[in-house]
C-alpha cells in the first residue's frame, strides 16, 4: 500500500474517532487533518506520469527559461529603481526606500497591481507603463516555451507508442519472410532447421 494511501486512512479513522466524541477541544486538530485527506488525490497519478512530464519538458527548456528570468529580473531592479528615483523626493510618497520601490515593480510585473503604491510624477507613470508592458511580455514568453515543449513532449510519447505497438508486428512479419526465404529449395541461405532434416545414419549391423 502506498504511503499516501496509509497516511489518507489513519487521517480518516482520527477524524472520525475525534468527530464522534464530541470533543471541543479538538477543532483545530481535526481541521489540520482533514488537510492529509486531499491527498486522495494524489492517487489519481501513482505513476506520476504528470510531474515526469512536467520535470522533463523543464529540463529541457532549462537555458530558454533561465535566460527569460533573467531578462525579467534585470527589468525589474532597473524598473524599480528609476521609480524609486523619481518619486523619493514627491511629498507623502510611499516609495520611501529602494525595498518599497522593489516590492511596487514585482506587483507591477506579476500584472497584480495592488493599487498600495502608484507612481504621482509623470516620468515614474512612464516607467510604470513600460513595466507593465514589460511584465505582460515577460509572462507570455515562458507559457509559449513550456506550451511548444509540452507539444512537443506529447507528439514525441504518441510517436513512441506507434513505434512500440508496430514493433512486435514488424518483427514478426520479418521473420516469417525469412523463414519462407530460407525455406526456398532455391535459395542460397542455409536455414537453420534444414540439418535437422538430414536424414541420420544408420548403425551398423550387430
Amino acid at each position: 500500500m502506498p504511503s499516501t494511501d496509509i497516511v489518507t486512512i489513519i487521517a480518516s479513522i482520527v477524524v472520525l474517532v475525534m468527530g464522534t466524541s464530541g470533543q471541543v477541544f479538538a477543532t483545530s486538530a481535526l481541521r489540520g487533518l482533514r488537510f492529509f485527506q486531499i491527498l486522495r488525490m494524489v492517487r489519481m497519478d501513482r505513476r506520476g506520469g504528470t510531474w515526469k512530464l512536467l520535470g522533463s519538458v523543464v529540463y529541457a527548456h532549462r537555458q530558454e527559461l533561465i535566460t527569460t528570468l533573467y531578462i525579467g529580473f534585470l527589468g525589474l531592479i532597473f524598473a524599480s529603481f528609476l521609480v524609486y528615483l523619481m518619486e523619493k523626493d514627491v511629498d507623502k510618497t510611499k516609495f520611501n526606500n529602494f525595498a518599497q520601490a522593489l516590492w511596487w515593480g514585482v506587483i507591477t510585473l506579476c500584472t497584480v497591481g495592488y493599487g498600495d503604491m502608484v507612481p504621482e510624477t509623470w516620468q515614474g507613470k512612464i516607467i510604470a507603463s513600460f513595466c507593465a508592458l514589460l511584465g505582460i511580455s515577460f509572462f507570455a514568453l515562458p507559457a509559449g516555451i513550456l506550451g511548444s515543449g509540452f507539444a512537443l513532449k506529447v507528439q514525441q510519447q504518441q510517436r513512441q507508442k506507434h513505434m512500440i505497438r508496430r514493433r512486435q508486428p514488424a518483427a514478426t512479419l520479418i521473420q516469417s519472410l525469412w523463414r519462407c526465404y530460407a525455406a526456398d529449395e532455391h535459395s542460397l541461405s542455409e536455414a537453420t532447421w534444414k540439418i535437422h532434416q538430414v536424414p541420420l545414419p544408420s548403425p551398423p549391423p550387430s
